[in-house]
């Protein structure tokens, strides 16, 4: 009943605004403050606020229209209501600021790819957002917030400044803990809510630090459940990438430094953190993802107790069954299920004797890979898309668990126990140019070509390059054709995927490493075409690429 009459509210609150809205005479536009978030610590920061009159000579005002008489009641109630929460949540909130060291490269002539000079260290600065967890000082936030940092402070709704220290951190999860040494008495934890509860259209409020503005409440509705998040920047030694699943989206205004801060329900419960929007320019256009607190509430207890989490590990990477691609395995084109694509050696999948697909279509234009395994279900439970899979393994299974899959194999209905494993600890994307923060976008997951990787593909073994493990689909690399790994090898006591494209050269200038390929995607344009020079086979040849945007899901 509550939540029926808090949308009432809502709707007419919307209508007032309208009506309201026609009879304003003049307008405001106030300027945003530009963020601080990494920026050199040697340039001072400004919020300037500048107040402009929109009217023009000539312009009429529009006529008065006074809303409904009753209207006064219904919005006070709603303000009632934001203002219980806010008073209830925003101590809990903190601004977080860092400090940390990166390395900025500069570029000879003829640029953008021009030859890499030595790199210089700069000491920058970022902001973010954070909130209390528990009595004993410990804070929870994203960890793109603070990943690398040198130092972090804290500052709380009341301005008390701390320092903190790292207790734990979770890439896959995008979670962090640090702690603090402040009196539990001037400690507000969170009230922790149930995001398996939530429905779209409810109320949703995030409160944070956008543009480093400290307790900042924005209100919005939950606009879609279910939605999936690449996990920030890893990617696995066998190139496998990884998603947060189960992911809530929202239109509350969500900026440039609200990463880390909450969602709230309309009782001031802790319904997921914030952590990224999507957005062509880097603020928000309405769409907001949120890490749901049933995760949180998974993830964060384990890095307090040991600083880590272990996911469940199934083994696999995939794709949804498409009507396409259950066509083209000769199976109803209503069939929908996880469609197992690869198989990592050694995994619980490859111990439990999954089957990748090895049969290669060509689906609008496309190459696929199709003949796998379909995953169908799991412990009995319905598995329509491969993001209903993610989301088994994150909320319901844990390390050590023995699963029940039903998969079709060659369109016979097979069970399989498989018992899950860890997830291998992940590498930082100095190995992932599909994700390169700050550039163009060319879609790849790749090594740099070691002379043992060189030798396990017939090269020589002072061939220099990038080894390309993965193609994102759709991806400026996809449309250009370049290719993948799928042969499984050990190297180094590491399984490794070979024999895909080396790309040895961009625009007839020598690529060495894969660092210098993400180097030179930060420095280049979207939209400006290059010229490939790869390995493919053994064989040189080249490949024309459009760099593309980057990817609108971004970490803020």
């Amino acid at each position: 009943m509550k939540k029926t009459y808090l949308g009432l509210v809502v709707l007419l609150l919307v209508s007032m605004l309208i009506l309201s809205a026609c009879s304003m005479s003049q307008f405001s536009n106030v300027a945003a403050a530009q963020s601080a978030t990494a920026v050199p610590t040697a340039v001072p920061t400004t919020a300037p606020v500048v107040a402009q009159s929109a009217q023009s000579a000539g312009t009429v005002a529009a006529p008065v229209v006074a809303p409904p008489a009753q209207s006064s009641g219904t919005v006070a109630a709603l303000e009632g209501v934001l203002e219980q929460v806010y008073a209830r949540v925003n101590p809990s909130v903190v601004n977080i600021q860092v400090v940390l060291t990166t390395t900025a490269s500069s570029l000879s002539q003829g640029f953008p790819f021009g030859q890499t000079v030595p790199q210089t260290p700069q000491t920058q600065s970022a902001l973010g957002s954070g909130f209390v967890w528990d009595a004993q000082g410990h804070i929870v936030t994203n960890y793109h917030v603070v990943g690398g940092a040198d130092t972090i402070s804290v500052i709380f709704a009341d301005g008390t400044t701390a320092s903190a220290e790292v207790t734990g951190t979770d890439v896959n999860s995008d979670l962090a803990v640090l702690k603090v040494d402040v009196p539990a008495s001037e400690l507000h934890p969170v009230q922790m809510g149930d995001s398996t509860q939530v429905k779209v259209g409810e109320l949703a409020i995030a409160i944070g630090n956008p543009f480093g503005l400290q307790n900042t409440m924005t209100l919005g509705i939950i606009s879609a459940l279910g939605r999936t998040l690449p996990a920030q920047a890893t990617a696995s030694a066998s190139g496998q990438y990884y998603s947060i699943p189960d992911i809530i989206q929202t239109d509350a205004p969500i900026n440039p430094g609200n990463s880390g801060g909450v969602l709230v329900d309309d009782t001031g419960s802790v319904i997921g953190v914030t952590a990224a929007i999507e957005s062509a320019v880097q603020s928000s256009a309405g769409i907001g993802f949120v890490i749901p607190s049933q995760i949180v509430e998974k993830v964060v207890p384990a890095l307090i107790d040991t600083g880590h989490y272990d996911h469940p590990w199934i083994g696999i990477s995939g794709t949804s069954l498409a009507p396409d691609l259950a066509t083209a395995m000769g199976l109803p084109a209503d069939q929908r299920g996880a469609l197992v694509i690869q198989v990592v050696p050694g995994s619980p999948a490859d111990d439990a004797g999954l089957m990748s697909s090895t049969q290669q279509v060509q689906i609008q234009g496309q190459e696929a890979l199709v003949g796998g395994d379909v995953i169908v279900a799991v412990d009995g439970q319905p598995v329509q898309d491969f993001e209903d899979l993610i989301a088994y393994l994150a909320d319901s299974t844990q390390v050590g668990q023995t699963i029940a899959l039903q998969v079709l194999r060659d369109g016979n209905t097979v069970s399989i126990d498989l018992t899950l494993a860890a997830r291998p600890s992940s590498e930082t994307t100095g190995s992932q140019a599909a994700n390169s923060a700050g550039g163009a976008y060319l879609g790849i997951v790749g090594l740099t070509l070691t002379p043992e990787i060189a030798q396990a593909m017939d090269l020589s073994t002072d061939q220099q390059g990038v080894l390309v493990t993965q193609v994102q689909p759709n991806s400026p690399a996809d449309e250009a054709g370049l290719m993948g790994s799928d042969n499984p090898v050990t190297i180094g006591g590491q399984q490794l995927l070979i024999g895909g494209d080396v790309i040895t050269a961009i625009d007839g200038l020598p690529l060495v490493s894969m660092s210098e390929l993400q180097t030179l995607l930060q420095e280049a344009t979207p939209g400006q075409p290059v010229v490939l020079t790869i390995l493919r086979g053994g064989n040189e040849q080249t490949l024309e690429v459009t760099l593309g945007q980057q990817p609108v899901s971004m970490p803020q």
